[in-house]
């Protein structure tokens, strides 16, 4: 994770983060020791968790939404453009003095926010769920928080929770809904935890913390902020969230700290959360950031998140954009082994999403709109890699991921399964493919040419070999 919504992996050369990887890496199996509070992955059984899993495991592409005040300086502060990470990341980055910071809300006014647009471009990038950024580490609550004032409709012009307008929008237009969390930092409030210096940018502090006003104790933030809004988060807004996205699970977040956390988690039994909360918790989802692990993260559900340009919040000279054709194969790859691609936006001050980012977006839903088949509710691949195509796995079926087009032939050494024909799914007409058995392997004839150069997928009709 180089730049993160959390940002925890991308500092991993400062001693106390690395100490937060290893805990995050421990978590990657499942714990054996016991909780101070047991969860809900430690009580329920294969086939409870089969079912709470079930939409997630199905749903394999969904749109994280990045959005906060930082949306507001967009990478530059004070003239000097802050350039070691993320835009999420600039009041950590530049030292911004608390209440300096807290002052940008009284600017916050995103008038061209449009929850059924923002929805509504989830849904024609064919995401099924949604991950708003509900409260990052600047410690600011994009919601109606009774919890702390420093929100978006306490201390804004703007008066709205937006979360409330997404959660509506989600409903209607049948989209899931996450909430992102930053449960450990919080570098707005009394006891919040701060990373250590990012980067190779010069740093004038020696400690964390460069404001008094952060000075205090990290249980009674957790106490009296974090988990008071969690409750908010998981209690205001009907049957929603559907998954709680927690962040950088740092020392200080002790079993027991993380254990009266689990205690509010607790009480929503379908609740999905991540691997990121802390204190030995290892959650229900690995969250691998801005790579797809090469084989994959067998037994464990996880999803891969990624930035489209390098930075989660906006950041107005970040334009070094993936390309369309990138990003559909990363989602091709991901579902290939068995994740979730979780794809970022960042809206600006504004409330508006970039034109790159929704051209992007939109090209994922053209692809999706006749390859979705092969992607939705299916399986890692049974077939393995290839350095010219990918497979997803159903019952029935072996979805061939054509990246390069092999001409007029595709040769595959081994399938195991009984293949009894084939098509494309760009063909309309479904047109059957002449297949010829080859001892364990199969040759299939294609057309002259690919109906889809990014990506062109072929369908393999199965039964269980006798």
């Amino acid at each position: 994770m180089a730049r993160t919504p959390c940002g925890w992996i991308s500092i991993a050369l400062v001693s106390i983060a690395m100490t937060a990887l290893a805990m995050h890496a421990a978590s990657a199996d499942p714990i054996t020791a016991p909780h101070p509070v047991p969860s809900i992955q430690d009580t329920e059984t294969p086939a409870e968790r089969d079912a709470r899993m079930r939409w997630f495991r199905e749903a394999r592409f969904g749109m994280f939404i990045h959005w906060g005040l930082y949306s507001i300086p967009a990478g530059t502060w004070r003239g000097e453009k802050i350039s070691d990470n993320g835009g999420e990341w600039i009041m950590n980055q530049a030292e911004i003095p608390v209440a300096d910071y807290k002052a940008l809300a009284r600017q916050f006014n995103p008038t061209k926010f449009s929850a059924h647009e923002m929805v509504g471009l989830a849904r024609k990038a064919g995401a099924k769920y949604i991950v708003f950024t509900a409260k990052h580490h600047d410690g600011f609550a994009m919601y109606d928080s009774k919890a702390d004032p420093f929100n978006i409709v306490d201390a804004t012009p703007f008066k709205r929770d937006v979360l409330k307008d997404l959660a509506g929008e989600a409903r209607a237009q049948g989209v899931k809904l996450g909430i992102y969390y930053s449960q450990v930092q919080d570098w707005a409030a009394p006891g919040g935890n701060q990373w250590p210096a990012i980067g190779k940018r010069p740093m004038k502090r020696s400690s964390a913390r460069w404001d008094p006003a952060q000075e205090g104790d990290f249980a009674d933030y957790v106490h009296h902020k974090a988990i008071p809004q969690l409750r908010e988060l998981l209690t205001q807004y009907g049957s929603f969230p559907d998954y709680l996205f927690l962040d950088t699970p740092a020392p200080e977040m002790t079993p027991e700290l993380a254990g009266e956390i689990v205690k509010v988690l607790n009480l929503h039994p379908k609740l999905i959360w991540d691997d990121r909360l802390g204190g030995g918790y290892a959650g229900d989802t690995q969250t691998p950031e801005e790579k797809i692990p090469a084989q994959g993260l067998p037994g464990r559900d996880w999803e891969a998140c990624m930035t489209m340009n390098g930075t989660w919040g906006y950041k107005a000279d970040a334009q070094d954009y993936k390309s369309s054709a990138e990003l559909i194969r990363n989602l091709i790859d991901t579902a290939s082994k068995g994740g979730n691609f979780l794809l970022n936006v960042g809206p600006d001050a504004s409330g508006q999403v970039p034109k790159p980012q929704i051209e992007r977006m939109l090209a994922i839903g053209k692809w999706l709109k006749v390859n979705g088949e092969a992607i939705y509710a299916t399986q890692a691949t049974v077939l393995g890699d290839s350095a010219s195509w990918r497979s997803t796995t159903a019952e029935d079926k072996l979805y061939i991921h054509l990246l390069q087009w092999p001409g007029q032939r595709l040769h595959i050494d081994k399938v195991p399964r009984e293949v009894t024909g084939a098509y494309l799914l760009a063909d309309v007409h479904r047109r059957p493919l002449k297949v010829v058995h080859d001892g364990d392997g199969i040759d299939v004839s294609l057309p002259a040419k690919t109906p889809d150069p990014i990506a062109t997928v072929l369908v393999l009709t199965t039964t269980q070999k006798k």
